[in-house]
């Protein structure tokens, strides 16, 4: 197996952990002879172990092996697996160099380990070659990496060479891109032991859609106008969603990434402390065949927090012009995002019948670089009830509307008055009820 693994160029710069080489390893340790066979089986079942958690955490099935070299390809970042993402394969020089990838993976696809099953006396790594996993809920793990993993691995088993084997995956590249950005919608973002910006996926994101936000149309259609004008590569504005607790903020703006996800839109979440990271991100996702939502949650601050220069410089302002591929999305219950105090307005003065306050100014400058506002009220009690019979509806809630009227009544006057919030809460409290009539 080393012999093969030596081959790869475009993807050999794999991490000595990793484990395709720690499998070489125990591979080229078995062939000389170099350890003892009770510690050759026991880094055997370390390494199977890793390749059923990874197959745990991501839903894969029958040939694990296949699956784990798969997803090793599909998630390489290197300069040829980038730039097919973003124009497809070509007829560069480099495809030379991949096809020799390719040939030398074709042939790990395919390798036997029948010999080193029996030398060891073990059979683990016949078993995750024929494997069939336990079901469990999606939950668990991303369904979309599971069926695109586990459909590529397929076809790359039963490619007849090494030229299928390269259109197969630079297709996939070309289609879905390259890396955890073209298999997940959403991330988060963290750092590594050594400091380094860490992009972590999310595998269980709410799959909510607009259709399911009941009410709030005109807000929707003015969301959904600037998303599509933007994943069609015109121009895009900042948006700033703000209003009433409850009122299905943040709801619309995951369920625009749900509803945009397949035409490249992808969302990374970052809160107010990370706003330091800001300049980081966008170097890192800028050059990608993406469209990415910076998507700020419940975004506020207090008179003494100055997190907020941080995102005006990034906004607009700084001397690096903001990426065409990035756009901030964020929701607040306040219009202006920093608290404002009557005292703000001690250095007013007047110019030409004009009232200027330069804490004033300062306060409202982040605010005005959003360029679409949209401002979500409290329901009207009428459309409270609009909602709740919707709700009920789509739960299979079967009370009339009378009782739902007046049992919705008593518990919004308990849980936090009118929003859409109280009465999803309300539904999901019916829900698990039994003998309300």
């Amino acid at each position: 197996m080393n012999h093969i693994i030596s081959r790869l160029l475009i993807y050999g710069d794999l991490p000595e952990d990793s484990i395709l080489m720690k499998v070489g390893g125990i591979v080229k340790a078995a062939k000389e002879n170099t350890a003892p066979k009770d510690e050759l089986v026991a880094e055997s079942f370390r390494q199977v172990k890793r390749i059923l958690r990874v197959s745990t955490d991501f839903g894969f099935d029958r040939n694990l092996w296949q699956c784990v070299l798969t997803f090793m390809l599909i998630t390489d970042e290197n300069p040829f697996t980038l730039t097919c993402e973003k124009i497809g394969a070509g007829h560069g020089s480099v495809n030379e160099f991949a096809l020799n990838d390719f040939r030398a993976f074709r042939e790990l696809f395919h390798y036997s380990f029948d010999w080193l099953e029996e030398y060891l006396g073990v059979d683990c790594f016949s078993r995750i070659c024929h494997y069939t996993a336990i079901e469990k809920p999606e939950l668990m793990y991303n369904k979309t990496v599971s069926l695109r993993v586990q459909e590529l691995s397929k076809q790359l088993d039963e490619a007849k060479d090494e030229y299928e084997f390269f259109d197969l995956v630079t297709g996939f590249y070309k289609d879905y891109g390259v890396g955890l950005f073209g298999l997940n919608r959403a991330f988060r973002i963290s750092h590594d032991k050594h400091g380094d910006l860490v992009f972590n996926a999310i595998s269980n994101m709410d799959t909510v859609m607009l259709s399911d936000l009941v009410g709030y149309e005109a807000q929707k259609k003015k969301l959904v106008d600037n998303t599509s004008a933007f994943v069609r590569g015109k121009k895009a504005n900042n948006v700033l969603l703000f209003g009433d607790a409850g009122t299905g903020k943040s709801t619309s703006v995951k369920a625009i990434v749900n509803e945009f996800y397949p035409q490249g839109l992808r969302m990374i979440e970052i809160t107010r402390h990370q706003f330091a990271d800001l300049a980081a991100v966008i170097a890192a996702i800028k050059n990608r065949n993406y469209r990415f939502v910076i998507y700020m949650d419940d975004l506020s601050f207090e008179e003494f927090e100055t997190e907020y220069k941080y995102l005006k410089a990034v906004i607009e302002g700084g001397v690096e012009t903001k990426p065409e591929n990035v756009l901030i999305y964020a929701t607040s219950n306040r219009r202006h995002l920093i608290r404002e105090t009557w005292s703000d307005r001690d250095d007013v003065v007047n110019d030409n019948g004009m009232h200027k306050s330069d804490t004033m100014e300062e306060k409202l400058s982040l605010a005005n670089r959003f360029g679409v506002t949209i401002y979500y009220p409290k329901p009207a009690p009428k459309e409270f009830y609009d909602i709740v019979y919707a709700l009920a509806e789509k739960a299979g809630i079967q009370i009339s509307r009378e009782t739902l009227k007046a049992e919705a009544n008593k518990w919004e006057l308990s849980h936090g008055g009118i929003s859409g919030r109280t009465a999803e809460q309300f539904i999901t409290y019916l829900g698990s009820q039994e003998g309300l009539e």
